[in-house]
């Protein structure tokens, strides 16, 4: 895959966290599905808007995604503008997806008032015996203008 398509599939995640903070339905996350260099599914955080704490931009990008390809992601990457919570990363597991692509990490959201879980992807990966790709600090500082727009918004953390 070309490096300007993959900034392509991160830069439409960024582009919907924006509109998900614009609108205040959520944090400052958002995701991407791609399957054979097509985006299947894109979704940003709806925490605030569904009440739902599992409402993470990663599920909401799957659950999209299932309505078209079922359960069984097999060979789909997933784009997200910060590293995965583990809760996402199980989701994506048995979503079966194979690679992470991810900016920022999630020690950066915890930093800005986030109550995250701070266990590393690649963390998980190891203790899970997991065969899964991942790749982090891609468009890192792209990633960072999202907190920083929800920090001077002084947006609501959980």
């Amino acid at each position: 895959m070309v490096a300007e398509q993959k900034e392509d599939f991160m830069r439409e995640a960024i582009k919907d966290a924006f509109v998900g903070i614009e609108d205040k339905e959520g944090g400052p996350f958002g995701a991407v599905i791609v399957k054979d260099g097509k985006i299947i599914a894109k979704a940003h955080n709806t925490v605030l808007y569904s009440r739902d704490p599992t409402a993470h931009a990663e599920v909401n990008a799957i659950r999209e995604a299932s309505k078209k390809l079922g359960y069984d992601m097999t060979g789909c990457k997933i784009y997200s503008t910060t590293e995965p919570c583990p809760m996402c990363f199980s989701a994506i597991h048995w979503a079966r997806i194979g690679k992470i692509i991810f900016g920022t990490k999630i020690e950066d959201v915890k930093e800005i008032g986030f109550n995250e879980m701070t266990i590393k992807n690649h963390t998980l990966k190891f203790l899970g015996n997991l065969n899964i790709e991942i790749e982090g600090d891609f468009l890192t500082m792209e990633c960072f203008e999202l907190l920083e727009k929800y920090k001077t918004m002084h947006g609501k953390t959980y």
